[in-house]
């Protein structure tokens, strides 16, 4: 199978790796310059119109949105997920869009109010209130991950457990100037998810490619990248 993936260091497109590399797929990189705006450019917007990323490109043709790419590879090479035949599927989808739809898109708001407030005090009220929203999100994915599903917070990781190690990661470190409140022991489930996540040879090989840290969800740090910028 020959999978392209357009990836920042330590963008969405993280959790796309991590999934691929716990895979054991065999997939090649493209690097989308954050720093010059490449994602912006003519031939980027060829492959996403929308300008984020990341982006797959795959024999079937070209998937854009993290939580459909995450939905495809799970599909396709199985293991990552409860099946369509499965009863738990259902319960899976939701919680994966639930990710998707409602937690990222309230994180990503906090990082960037001025997309969305004009004056500064709008701004930080903006960030304090998605930041709230996020907290309680986190709330009932404690809750969800202490009731022993298969697929999530269970022995073998899946999609769910890959992207919302990378959103901790990120509600810790951004934006930048901004952090020092987010405390991830204060959901005990969580917390020890992010640490088996951690121990995955999958992390280790994303950590050094992206150059997250040696705790990348638990004690997280910026990004040292050998290649590109995560902002």
């Amino acid at each position: 199978m020959d999978l392209t993936l357009h990836y920042a260091p330590d963008n969405a497109s993280l959790a796309v790796r991590l999934t691929l590399q716990h895979r054991d797929l065999p997939y090649r990189t493209a690097l989308v310059n954050r720093a010059t705006r490449e994602h912006k450019s003519p031939s980027y917007l060829r492959l996403n119109p929308n300008g984020l990323i990341p982006v797959l490109e795959t024999p079937e043709g070209v998937i854009f949105e993290t939580g459909a790419i995450l939905l495809w590879l799970a599909d396709r090479y199985g293991k990552l997920g409860p099946a369509v035949t499965e009863t738990a599927r259902g319960d899976f989808l939701k919680w994966l869009f639930f990710l998707s739809n409602t937690a990222h898109a309230d994180l990503r708001i906090s990082f960037y109010p001025e997309q969305y407030m004009d004056d500064e005090a709008g701004r930080a009220m903006l960030r304090r209130r998605m930041q709230a929203r996020f907290s309680a999100h986190l709330d009932k994915l404690e809750l969800l991950a202490g009731e022993g599903r298969v697929w999530f917070g269970g022995d073998r990781p899946s999609v769910l457990d890959f992207y919302l190690v990378c959103l901790l990661r990120w509600r810790a470190l951004y934006p930048i100037g901004g952090v020092g409140d987010f405390r991830l022991n204060r959901w005990p489930a969580l917390d020890a998810l992010a640490r088996r996540m951690e121990a995955l040879p999958a992390t280790a090989v994303a950590c050094r490619a992206e150059g997250l840290g040696p705790a990348p969800f638990t004690a997280p740090r910026l990004a040292q990248p050998p290649e590109g910028s995560a902002t």
